[in-house]
């Protein structure tokens, strides 16, 4: 989870920064953040676009993460994702589809919906909080940015 975090702080969206690995075997197979498709703007460089509360302009972290290992031809299937918040509902699928079998979350997010996929697909799901500068950082920000 350490991992995740500090993966976490190369996020690009200034309205959350969120970290995903990929891991089978104690191997690190991919690795994600929140940001904007490959060679497209950024929102730290121009803003945030919102639709209903949510930057549309970014991937989420889960979704890098399983995007890199499709495009590096690198199985995600049985494998563990480490995310410092729970999916939404798009990644949860998205990790069901990838074959993923476990996620361990270090913080919440909510989106009910979300839950129930993961718990349908019989996915484990376990929550391991932990503290680091980085986090810390991550939960003041989502302080200040929660009135946006």
């Amino acid at each position: 989870m350490k991992i995740a975090h500090d993966v976490s702080s190369r996020a690009t969206c200034n309205r959350r920064h969120v970290g995903a690995v990929i891991v089978r075997e104690r191997r690190i197979l991919t690795t994600g953040y929140n940001g904007a498709p490959m060679g497209l703007a950024h929102c730290k460089d121009v803003g945030c676009h919102m639709v209903n509360g949510h930057c549309i302009r970014c991937l989420h972290a889960e979704q890098n993460a399983i995007i890199q290992g499709a495009l590096f031809g690198v199985s995600t299937s049985g494998a563990t994702i480490y995310c410092t918040a729970q999916p939404c509902n798009m990644c949860a699928k998205m990790i069901v589809n990838a074959g993923i079998v476990k996620i361990v979350v270090g913080g919440e997010y909510p989106d009910e919906f979300a839950l129930q996929v993961i718990q349908e697909a019989g996915l484990e799901l376990v929550y391991c909080h932990i503290e680091n500068e980085i986090s810390k950082d991550v939960i003041e920000s989502d302080k200040n940015s929660s009135s946006d």
